[in-house]
């Protein structure tokens, strides 16, 4: 995550589709935990990142828009069914992005559920879509981001945007998927540095227009060391969104030598455009929430973000039976144990999926 020396590190970000903004000294220890996942990074990181606020983006997983760019380096990944069976991911940026300009995509459109998300990140977070749901329902996500007090402002809509932040690019899933022609939803590119930079223009730097740090109303999940279970128990996690529809299955499977969880979709690895490597991270939770729906005739859905249910948290090798909770929008999703404790994440990248409450999930 550190940019650690021009001759090697520099370069190495660079091939991976991100131009490097911080120059680290290879010996500085790291010794600042990041808020959001917990991971340690030098001092030069966190006095950047302490200037800024996350960076939560909008980024779809239709069959035809793989191999996204940018996964990787996002601390926290949210994925749930946004119409039909098809999946989409609000990833959130900000520690491991602040070394080097990230380009991310292919992003989409907004949906309600995932701003409440998005909400535990500040009264103001910064929303990165390309328009969104505006039905006149409980689904008009355009409706709610104005409600909230977001647009024009933190409410980062690509339709207000410049190409200096977002642009379209199809060459990326042309050579990946060997075709001629990619649907032009599919090819939506963010930069997360040309991003931040619009948000401090608009008043929206880790001080906000209100004069409030974003921190002040931010609850950091809690942390621990990473320490492997042997022999591990939760070495394969397998679930279907939807039954019947497996080019959108999931699959996550353990590697003790690294203690990571590397991720399979619709039966293939996922792969990271920018990188060329396997995503990973070193938590994945299931979320089991209420699924309502189709509620129009666009398919879309809602999710019961608020209040408690049930879930499971896999790190380090090992399922542990969990209850989530959340108050209210902009309240933080906590999850506890069967003693009701807070659970203490392995210090990583998490990873959480959202599934409907009657999905089964296999676990070897």
């Amino acid at each position: 995550s550190a940019l650690v020396s021009p001759s090697s590190k520099t370069e190495q970000l660079a091939s991976n589709g991100r131009t490097p903004i911080i120059h680290v000294d290879p010996t500085t220890p790291r010794t600042e935990a990041c808020p959001l996942n917990g991971e340690k990074y030098t001092k030069a990181e966190s006095e950047a990142w302490a200037k800024r606020r996350p960076l939560a983006i909008m980024i779809e997983n239709h069959l035809d828009s793989r191999p996204q760019s940018g996964i990787s380096t996002a601390d926290i990944v949210y994925e749930a069914v946004a119409e039909g069976a098809i999946t989409r991911l609000m990833a959130v940026f900000y520690c491991d992005a602040i070394a080097a300009d990230t380009n991310v995509g292919a992003v989409r459109s907004a949906r309600t559920y995932f701003l409440d998300w998005a909400s535990e990140y500040s009264k103001n977070p910064l929303y990165v879509h390309v328009g969104g749901g505006n039905t006149p329902n409980k689904a008009d996500a355009l409706g709610q981001i104005i409600s909230y007090g977001w647009g024009g402002e933190n409410d980062l809509n690509q339709f207000g945007l410049s190409v200096k932040e977002c642009w379209r690019d199809d060459t990326i899933l042309k050579k990946a998927l060997l075709v001629d022609h990619v649907a032009t939803e599919h090819t939506m590119q963010c930069s997360t540095e040309a991003l931040w930079k619009v948000a401090a223009k608009r008043g929206w730097a880790a001080i906000g227009q209100d004069g409030k740090s974003w921190t002040a109303s931010f609850t950091p999940w809690k942390f621990a060391d990473p320490k492997p279970l042997s022999p591990p128990t939760a070495t394969v996690i397998s679930f279907d969104f939807w039954k019947d529809y497996p080019q959108y299955s999931v699959k996550w499977t353990y590697d003790s030598s690294s203690n990571l969880y590397t991720r399979d979709n619709g039966g293939k690895a996922a792969i990271d455009h920018n990188s060329g490597q396997q995503i990973k991270v070193r938590v994945v939770i299931t979320q089991f929430v209420k699924e309502t729906g189709p509620i129009d005739d666009h398919m879309h859905l809602l999710y019961g973000t608020i209040g408690t249910g049930k879930a499971v948290i896999y790190q380090n090798g090992e399922a542990i039976p969990a209850t989530w909770t959340k108050k209210d929008r902009l309240s933080r999703t906590i999850f506890t144990d069967s003693k009701a404790k807070e659970i203490k994440f392995a210090a990583g990248k998490i990873w959480i999926e959202e599934l409907p409450t009657t999905s089964p999930v296999t676990v070897k």
